[in-house]
């Protein structure tokens, strides 16, 4: 949910900032480039330690958390669709800003987006569980990759399944999702064909 939520927030902002430019795209990128700056875990520790932990603190967090990246990724795609020559052939047709970010720029930063996508929500997973190995992710009767191992860490000489069947469960997720990312980036990112 962070991630889709992230994914929709980012990539309309950074397709905002990529197409008109100017003031909207120097306050928006400032705006990412401030929150890319800091810690991501620090912020979510921060966020955890102020509010009640809870899974809707972390959904939060975790949307805070993406929302840059996805931004900065849409921007830079929308910069280098927007000079295409279809897209100046619909301005010089009269087609509006909308329709053109919408039916000529959109279908275009959609692939690089989607390859993206898997990355983050590898990410997202070792984040969660890092905060929920901590402490202060998810509360202890909903199950938690993070909060198994940290359970289990104090069985760790007799039961040391208890630690690794959670771990190897985070770690072979994220390794398929960041597999799945590159395969989708080689198979649909126009701007690795052209």
């Amino acid at each position: 949910m962070a991630g889709l939520t992230g994914l929709g927030i980012g990539a309309s902002l950074g397709m905002l900032a990529g197409y008109f430019r100017g003031r909207t795209d120097w306050c928006l990128s400032l705006v990412a480039d401030a929150m890319l700056a800091f810690p991501p875990l620090i912020l979510l520790l921060a966020l955890a330690s102020i509010l009640t932990p809870s899974v809707t603190t972390i959904l939060i967090g975790l949307t805070l958390v993406t929302i840059p990246a996805f931004l900065r990724l849409a921007r830079a795609t929308t910069i280098s669709w927007s000079s295409r020559e279809f897209v100046r052939a619909a301005k010089n047709l009269g087609a509006g800003d909308g329709r053109i970010l919408l039916k000529e720029i959109f279908p275009n930063v959609v692939p690089s987006l989607g390859a993206f996508f898997p990355i983050v929500i590898a990410a997202l997973i070792v984040a969660e569980g890092s905060l929920s190995f901590l402490g202060m992710g998810i509360p202890s009767p909903q199950p938690s990759w993070g909060g198994m191992i940290s359970d289990g860490k104090a069985a760790i000489a007799t039961a040391p399944h208890m630690v690794f069947v959670p771990a190897a469960v985070i770690f072979f997720t994220v390794f398929a999702l960041n597999q799945i990312g590159d395969h989708l980036r080689l198979r649909f990112d126009r701007s690795m064909q052209d």
